[in-house]
């Protein structure tokens, strides 16, 4: 199962966060992978960025993940890892 974990600290909520969140969730079910993907909150990574959210997919941590470039993100670092 991956594990996609999103920040919902101050910083990244001030960022969109819950819009993230949302963007996930339609995401993975209209991918049909709610038995592939978890996706879980957190709290601050330490990692905050100027523009948008943090985001940790397993072990790997990104970003700068907006609502404008969330389509490529989830194609990139999400489906990519579970169609391995």
């Amino acid at each position: 199962m991956l594990v996609v974990k999103i920040c919902i600290g101050s910083s990244c909520y001030l960022k969109g966060a819950q819009e993230l969140v949302d963007e996930f969730r339609n995401a993975v079910k209209e991918n049909n992978a709610e038995t592939k993907i978890e996706l879980s909150g957190s709290f601050c990574t330490g990692r905050c960025n100027r523009d948008g959210v943090t985001v940790q997919v397993n072990d790997a941590v990104y970003t700068g993940i907006t609502k404008e470039n969330f389509n490529d993100f989830f194609n990139d670092y999400v489906l990519r890892e579970i169609k391995r």
